[in-house]
């Protein structure tokens, strides 16, 4: 599969160098890095993206403004992929209505935008947290999400059952804080480990934002229950 990718600031770069990382072999990664300063309206994007965009199948965009959002569906058409990831870590960067109308013009183009809330949320069907959740239908999302998305884990428990002793991450988190909160884990109690686990990835540290949403929570939080829920969910089937 070939990816391309636009980050502008530390959130982004952390989740592409961690997908460079651990992605299987055959997939081609490219990225895109726009200018910091952009005008608040942008008309023309060609204008402040270079020449020479290369072709994909899946456009990861983890735009850090406004701004930058609304240069993705110029380079979903320019790279002609198939589908466009657009995470939502902090509303401010990609409110709503923006949302809306970037799906729009992504999808005049025949092909797919979801948005999920947090990154974390994503799996090879849906998106988002529990009365939030959305379906999809994309199987180059699919692919993606079957490495890099709502966290997936084989934990493996002492001959007592009360200690774990061995985390296998099956899917980890885009931003790689799957593989640290696994590290953690071992060695400590299984009663213990919820809600240890959302606490080890806030502490990775998780970069999605801190500002109460309209749900009454914010995203971190909400990262913070994904893992939890899946160590719990985990371990219960474990027994």
């Amino acid at each position: 599969m070939r990816i391309l990718a636009l980050h502008q600031g530390h959130y982004g770069e952390r989740i592409f160098q961690h997908i460079q990382r651990v992605a299987p072999k055959d997939w081609i990664l490219e990225l895109i890095i726009p200018p910091r300063a952009l005008p608040v309206v942008i008309d023309e994007p060609e204008e402040f993206l270079p020449s020479d965009i290369p072709q994909a199948d899946l456009l990861l965009a983890m735009s850090e403004s406004q701004e930058t959002a609304q240069l993705v569906p110029a380079i979903a058409r320019l790279s002609e992929v198939g589908a466009v990831i657009m995470p939502v870590d902090n509303s401010a960067w990609l409110p709503l209505g923006l949302q809306n109308e970037l799906r729009r013009e992504i999808a005049a183009m025949g092909a797919t935008a979801v948005f999920p809330r947090t990154f974390c949320t994503l799996t090879e069907n849906t998106i988002g947290y529990g009365n939030d959740v959305e379906d999809y239908d994309s199987k180059h999302i699919a692919s993606f999400a079957r490495c890099f998305g709502r966290p997936r884990l084989k934990i493996e428990l002492d001959a007592a059952g009360t200690k774990i002793i061995r985390v296998e991450v099956e899917r980890s988190a885009p931003c790689g804080s799957t593989h640290y909160v696994a590290e953690k884990l071992v060695g400590r109690p299984v009663a213990e480990a919820v809600p240890q686990a959302g606490l080890y990835a806030h502490h990775y540290p998780c970069l999605a934002s801190m500002q109460m949403e309209a749900t009454g929570d914010t995203l971190m939080h909400i990262s913070g229950y994904v893992v939890n829920d899946e160590v719990g969910w985990e371990l219960k089937t474990n027994r």
